[in-house]
Parts: C-alpha cells; structure tokens; sequence
C-alpha cells in the first residue's frame, strides 16, 4: 500500500486476495489506526508468489527493505556473537559476528558479548587456546605472556604437539556443546595414564584442568532439565508499548535473554507482535527445534518456513505445563520489567536534559546532542569520535569514527578540526541531521576551533559547549566553556544536566579510546614486512629473530640484513628502501 508520495506505508500477503483488501474497507469495526491507514492510500502494488511460503519471505523483505509506517518493525541489525574455533592447524579461539563459515567451527549465538568474552576467558583458562592474530602467531620466536600465566599452550613455538593441541580443542568442543561430564572422564583417563607412566607435571596439569571444570558446573545453576537447544519468547504490551523477551537455552544452559522494542504497534494484539517478531527474526539467524511462545496463534506456517530454512524440523508450542511454563513466565516478566525500565530511564533523561536547557539558556526544542574527543597515545593512531544523543537517548548506529593523519603528532586542536570538518560539511550538502547542540571534550582551545570550523562550514548557529575536566581533573567538578563567555560554568556535581553532560562525554570517551586501541593494535600486531615482496613467513622470523623485532630490522643497515640466511644484496636493498 502506497500513499501519495509513493512512500510503502504497509506490506501484508494474502492467500485470498479479494478478502484480505476488502477487510480495510468495511464501513464498521475498524481500529483507529487502520482508518488512518486506510485514509492515506493512494495505490496498492500486488505481486503474485508461488506458494504462500514464498509470500511470507517476500514479505519479510519488503518490511525490511522500506519499513512500512503501518508494519510492526523488530530492529537488531547488529549480529550475534559466537564462540569460534578456526578451522587452522592450530585453531584459533575467539569471538565471531556473521554467517559462520567452514571449516571454521562456531558455537552459539550467544545473546550478547559479555556472555561470549566470559565462555572464552573459560575456555583459555582451562585449555590453554590460541588467542592471537594469525600475523602474531606466525612470527613469534619465543611465547608471549599468555603463555607464562598459564593461558595458553603456545603452539607458536612448538612448545605443545599437533595432537595434545587437537585433542585440547576436541575438550572445548565438548565443553561448549554442554559435555562437561565427557570432557571430565577424558582427562581423568588421561590423567591416570600420565601418573602410571610417572609423568606427574603433566598429571598434576590435567587434575587443575579437572578442578576447574568442576568449579564451573557447579556455577551454573540456572539449567532446564534436558540438553535440548530451545528459545523462549515472552511478548508483553502495556499502555501502547510492546516488548519482546527472548531467553535463550542451549544444551539446557541458560545463555541469557535480550529486550526487543517494536517500533510501528498502535493498537496491534500480543500474538501479532510475537508472529511478527519470529518471522523477521529468525529468517536471518538458525532457529532451535523448539520455539516456545505465550500467546497462541496459527504456527503452521512459520515452521514449515523455518525448518525449510534450518535444514530440521521446528515446532513452535504455545500450550505449555510444568518446567517450560515457569520460562515462558520468566521471559513475560523480563518483558514487563524491561519496558518499566525504559519508561524509568525516558523519564529520568527528559528531567536531565529540561534541566540543561535551563541551567544553559538554551532554546526548549534543543534535543540533539553530539559530542567529541579526540583520542592517541604521543600522538601515536589518533582517532577522533562523534556519539550522538537524539529522542532522550543515545544513538549508537549514528556514532562516527574519524582516523586522524596529516597532522602534527599530538596536535590536538588540529585533530578536532579535521573531525568537525568532515563531519559537518557531510551535514551541510544534507547528507547528515544537524544537531542543536555540540560538545567538544576540552578546554577554550578545542571550543574556539569549533567555532572556527562552523563559522567556515556555515553553520555558526549551533550553540557549542565545551567540557573540561577542571583543575583537579575529578569527575563532578567539570567546567563548561562558552565560546561569547569569560569564565566557566560549574554546575553541583549532582546537577540533572551535569550528569547528561557526563554520560554523553564519557561514552564519546569511551567510543574514541576503543577505536584508538584498535588501531594501536593493529599496526604493532602488524609487521610492515609483510608488505615486501619477496619477503615470506619464514624470512620474515629470520629477521625478526636476528634483530629482536621490527625496530631492529628498521635500524638495520642494508650489509646487515644481507648476514641473514637468505636474503640477498638485492632483497637486502628492497627491504631497507621500503623500511625507509
């Protein structure tokens, strides 16, 4: 359905036609909401599908691809994250977002990343994995730290087999799949044949090893009875606001739940809300043989669809007793709870930001808010964020991160400039929305630049606002810096719009340090070697190994590098020119 400004305002499939449009026409019984629906078509579009399994995919992707005003929309366009085993001779272990590929092993998803970090710490703890870049692993001469406080076996180095290594990484395959009893009755063969064969280091090893997995089964205490990988969704509505609550148990471990918020509900009923959320949900990520729901509404549909798409069969059971009655209440009162919360916090964030239009002067339709900071370690991979704060909350797929080259090393106000200058002429040819208000982390430096760059752009009627951190640099004794004022502001450090002024700085703070680790990270993980011609793996050791790492290669003269086993004079020169 279309409106007069060829805008998709809803997409619905039909297996009789004629009934279904003629539905939105009847004179009586229609809610509010399809009244001004209907109000506002101008066109209907139809497209014919072979079977109504292509219709409901259809459909899928049509409300994903205009999100219709009139469609219930679930919004998590960010992925789940994994536990990953690399599919390498020596796997790797770590965290994965995306389609799983082979021969890489993946195990989840979990429903969020601190759930994943915590699997993976376990699983270090107690195995001893790789966790290092492949570029890392190739070129170690010697183990690194993990290797000395006993998180890992350093396979980098020969220090453990092939087949110790793989049957290590057969154990976590157990462990993640739920098999911590088979996992435990290995490793006590494993550890009685070490001891009669008087191997005691290598025994007293597996028995901590024993030790800590037992330490482990007796911290997970919430547990469904069996091994079966099910999702629980409870979907609530109250006062007009929907929420879904979806728990997730594999293996029979409870992995955590996560809150959706539906935007476009009106005056739609709960099954419709959880119909909707399976459909869109699960069309892009594998559902588990058991979905279970709390409201009742025809699934045939959707299972057919679903284990088409997973390869297996899955039910989906609304009718429940016993053990999964008590998860599906459990997920309805996550939902309540979660939408209590949200109304809490859109509350208290009003209250915070009326009270910095007053405390500020600042005009009452003020709502966006974007921050700045500049972050680097001596001038070293200087990033700069942007996190923007819009409808009382902060808009995280509206953070933007800037690389900051062609500056000074530790120029700061240079840094700042080269940030708001990419950021507001996109703003300026309509790329971007402007914002009512702009904080820049610092001091009359970085708040003059600022200005200075609106000036230039245009834009010099958006209020700017810096943030320092005061003399003593101590969290509530921030100072605010107006650029047409003398003196700076300090409000009580528990003042409503201080503390909004807080958050949002401290997450540009956060979002900038993360992307300057990040960068640190890979150009030191990264050797410039690799970039050579000419220069492979294992010469890449010899000289790494000769010189202790790429500053001694860096230093080296070119008579120097050639008294390394096979490089030659001209492979010598190659290096030092591309080094220098």
């Amino acid at each position: 359905m279309i409106n007069k400004q060829g805008e998709v305002i809803y997409v619905g499939k039909a297996k009789n036609l004629k009934k279904r449009v003629a539905s939105y026409f009847r004179k009586s019984g229609l809610t509010a909401r399809t009244q001004l629906m209907v109000s506002r078509i101008n066109n209907i579009e139809i497209t014919v599908t072979r079977s109504e399994s292509e219709a409901l995919l259809l459909e899928n992707n049509l409300i994903k691809s205009f999100s219709p005003r009139f469609n219930i929309l679930f919004r998590d366009d960010k992925s789940y994250p994994y536990v990953i085993l690399t599919g390498h001779d020596f796997p790797k272990l770590g965290i994965f977002r995306g389609t799983p590929e082979k021969p890489n092993h993946c195990f989840g998803p979990f429903p969020n990343a601190g759930a994943v970090r915590e699997s993976v710490h376990l699983l270090q703890k107690v195995f001893r994995l790789r966790t290092c870049e492949d570029s890392v692993f190739s070129n170690r001469s010697r183990p690194c730290m993990l290797y000395q406080i006993k998180r890992c076996s350093a396979p980098c180095t020969n220090l453990i087999s092939k087949f110790s290594y793989g049957e290590d990484v057969k154990h976590a395959e157990l462990f993640l799949h739920g098999k911590q009893n088979e996992v435990i009755d290995n490793l006590g063969i494993k550890m009685y044949k070490a001891a009669v064969e008087q191997h005691f280091e290598t025994a007293a090893q597996i028995r901590d090893q024993i030790f800590s997995l037992r330490k482990i089964q007796e911290k997970q205490f919430v547990a469904s009875g069996n091994n079966r990988d099910i999702d629980v969704i409870g979907s609530v509505m109250h006062k007009g606001q929907a929420c879904v609550n979806l728990v997730m148990i594999r293996n029979g471990q409870h992995l955590g739940d996560k809150s959706f918020f539906p935007g476009h509900v009106g005056e739609a009923i709960e099954s419709s809300i959880a119909e909707s959320f399976i459909s869109q949900y699960y069309l892009s990520k594998p559902a588990p043989p058991l979905i279970l729901v709390n409201e009742d509404f025809d699934v045939t549909l959707l299972e057919e669809i679903l284990g088409n798409h997973s390869g297996y069969r899955v039910r989906i059971v609304s009718k429940l007793q016993g053990e999964k009655r008590i998860w599906i209440e459990m997920a309805q009162k996550n939902a309540e709870l979660a939408i209590t919360h949200r109304n809490t916090q859109i509350s208290t964030q009003g209250d915070r930001l009326l009270a910095l239009q007053k405390a500020l002067g600042l005009p009452a339709k003020t709502n966006r808010i974007e921050c700045f900071d500049i972050s680097h370690m001596m001038g070293e991979a200087t990033v700069a964020s942007c996190v923007v704060y819009d409808n009382l909350t902060l808009q995280p797929s509206q953070y933007r991160r800037y690389n900051i080259t062609g500056i000074t090393p530790g120029d700061d106000f240079a840094a700042m400039k080269d940030a708001l200058t990419r950021r507001y002429r996109k703003i300026v040819s309509g790329m971007e929305q402007a914002p009512d208000l702009i904080l820049v982390d610092g001091g009359r430096g970085q708040v003059n630049t600022a200005v200075n760059v609106l000036n230039d752009t245009g834009l010099s009627h958006i209020a700017v606002l810096g943030v320092s951190k005061g003399p003593d640099r101590k969290v509530g004794l921030e100072q605010l810096i107006f650029p047409d004022r003398q003196n700076p502001l300090q409000l009580p450090k528990d003042h409503p719009g201080l503390l909004l002024i807080q958050t949002i700085r401290d997450e540009a703070h956060r979002f900038a340090i993360t992307g300057h680790r990040a960068k640190r990270g890979k150009s030191r993980t990264q050797s410039s070697l690799e970039d050579i011609a000419g220069v492979g793996a294992k010469r890449r050791q010899k000289l790494l190994s000769a010189f202790g790492g790429i500053r001694g290669v860096k230093a080296a003269s070119v008579d120097d590098l050639m008294h390394v086993n096979g490089i030659s004079r001209a492979l010598a020169e190659t290096i030092y020119r591309e080094l220098h």
